[in-house]
Order: structure tokens, then sequence, then C-alpha cells
């Protein structure tokens, strides 16, 4: 990993809390409500992606995964499913890594495989998700629970998108 700047790490910070406490707070009453499970994935991507478009290093998207596990297990002792996000974590900082920064965040092609890079690794969580913490034994459940991780991703991707670009028309770069 490339040296972390305090810029750097002060993003990873602000993410993680970002991320753990609105899962912690608002996700349960979003489940409750619909039992559909992509608002947790949601926050994941705006979340991983801010702090790819600021770091641009490999690493900062695991380290907010970590953090972001470690805060949720301490305000929602017993929340291990959410062991799928801190994978989901790893995988989108390696994909967003060998698709290279400088191509992802300077085109509409780049910003399509940054969604795309989302949408496969929130998949990834609903299949752990999904076979391990939900207990489904259906293959075919636990292939509609990632499908609507997934969907979570490709919304969460979508606002990151949004929310980089509109830091980038008011100036403010990484």
């Amino acid at each position: 990993m490339s040296h972390l700047t305090s810029k750097d790490i002060g993003i990873i910070a602000i993410m993680s809390a970002f991320w753990a406490i609105i899962n912690a707070l608002i996700s349960p009453i979003f489940w409750r409500l619909t039992h559909l499970p992509f608002f947790c994935d949601l926050l994941a991507l705006i979340s991983l992606s801010i702090t790819l478009w600021w770091t641009r290093k490999l690493g900062s998207s695991t380290m907010v995964g970590i953090i972001a596990t470690l805060l949720n297990f301490v305000l929602r002792p017993g929340a291990f499913f959410f062991l799928g996000f801190t994978v989901a974590s790893v995988v989108f900082d390696i994909v967003v890594y060998l698709l290279r920064y400088d191509k992802v965040f300077s085109s509409n092609l780049g910003y399509t495989l940054l969604i795309i890079s989302g949408m496969l690794s929130t998949w990834v969580a609903g299949l752990i998700i999904g076979n391990f913490f939900m207990g489904f034994k259906a293959m075919q459940a636990i292939l509609m629970f990632s499908f609507l991780h997934s969907l979570g991703g490709l919304i969460g991707s979508v606002i990151g998108v949004i929310l980089i670009k509109a830091l980038e028309a008011r100036s403010i770069k990484p």
C-alpha cells in the first residue's frame, strides 16, 4: 500500500463512521419494514466509492470495510452477517485497483466499470450472507438474496458516482 496522507486517513475514518453508524441506526428499521437487504449495500458503496476516489490507494477500501465492521460490532453486537460486507470491501478494493484508478475516475466508461464493480462486490456479500448467516438451503434463495444485494450495490454505486461528480463540479479534488 502506498503511503497514506493525513487526508487519506481522515476520509477513511469519516467514511467508516458514516457507513457503520447509519447502518446500525437505519438498516435494521429498513429491514424490519421491507425485508429487503439492499440498504446496507447502498451505504457500503457510497462509502467505498468516495474513499477510493479520494485516496486512489490499494487497501483504503479494505480499511474502511474493516473499521466499519468493528464499529458495527460495537454498535450491534452479534451482527456477524456484516462480515460479508468486509469481504465485499476487499473485493471492491482489488477489482477497482486492477481496473486502474486513473481510468475508473476519468471517464463515463470508467464510472460504469465502478458501478459494475460495486454490483459484483455486493453480490459476493449477498452470497456470503445468504449462505452462512441467513441459513438459506436452496441455491435459488441464495442467488435471489445475492441479486437483491447487488441491486443495493447498483443504487449505492450510482449515488457514489453522483456524489463524486458533485464534488468534482465544485472543484474539490483528492
